[in-house]
């Protein structure tokens, strides 16, 4: 995303969390739900003209079904990228992760993003994975940790990083379960895999193992599906 529809920009103010500009000729928009153009709101990253780093069509994909699920689906004729931002009224972004692995709960969208932002500042994580488990009607937030070699996880531990990101997000950003695992799935172009964990949780299938660098650690994940 940095560098095709956002840019850095030595000329203009620099602002915390935010990327100072959008790409030359890039005709970038933040769109709600219902495809309406936002400013200073949370919402779906858009382009609503062609650009040319746009593929064209996906190998063995001849009715071009495949590229219009992935992209034009949502909105009709719009490039739909598939995360989560805010433009705002300077035209500086926001960028909060991606959209189709936004949590969900009590009616309160949460950008994984800013879990991780948290997750980061301390020293005895490695890595970190967050997603939402169907529970009781609604969605709860879980948070699944790699401790930082010779670390363990403990009740301790547990509450820090449900404080650290309390006081730095919002209650309904703070995990109901916090757990630790040996691994984080990513893809081999090294996303993490929220989705595919998702899934998992929720005891469906993952349909794309071929695309996950370190398949070995999903098996660990089973014993958390509802």
């Amino acid at each position: 995303i940095i560098g095709c529809f956002f840019l850095g920009n030595p000329t203009l103010p620099v602002y915390r969390g935010e990327i100072q500009a959008l790409g030359l000729g890039m005709d970038v928009s933040c769109y709600d739900d219902q495809g309406n153009e936002i400013f200073n709101q949370e919402g779906e990253l858009v382009c609503k003209k062609s650009f040319p780093s746009r593929p064209i069509y996906f190998l063995d994909d001849k009715s071009n079904e495949k590229i219009k699920k992935a992209y034009f689906e949502k909105f009709p004729g719009v490039w739909h990228h598939g995360d989560f931002i805010t433009l705002t009224d300077r035209k500086t972004v926001k960028v909060f992760g991606r959209s189709d692995a936004t949590l969900n709960p009590g009616g309160v969208r949460i950008g994984t993003a800013e879990i991780y932002r948290q997750t980061e500042t301390l020293p005895y994580l490695s890595d970190s994975l967050c997603v939402g488990r169907p529970f009781d009607g609604d969605v709860e937030v879980v948070l699944f940790v790699k401790m930082a070699e010779n670390q363990l996880l403990d009740e301790d531990k547990i509450k820090e990083i449900k404080t650290q990101i309390r006081k730095n997000t919002t209650p309904r950003h703070v995990p109901a379960h916090i757990w630790a695992v040996n691994d984080i799935p990513y893809t081999r172009s090294g996303k993490k895999m929220e989705l595919a964990i998702s899934r998992i949780l929720q005891g469906k299938e993952i349909t794309n193992r071929e695309a996950v660098a370190n398949p070995e650690c999903l098996e660990e994940y089973q014993q958390f599906s509802v």
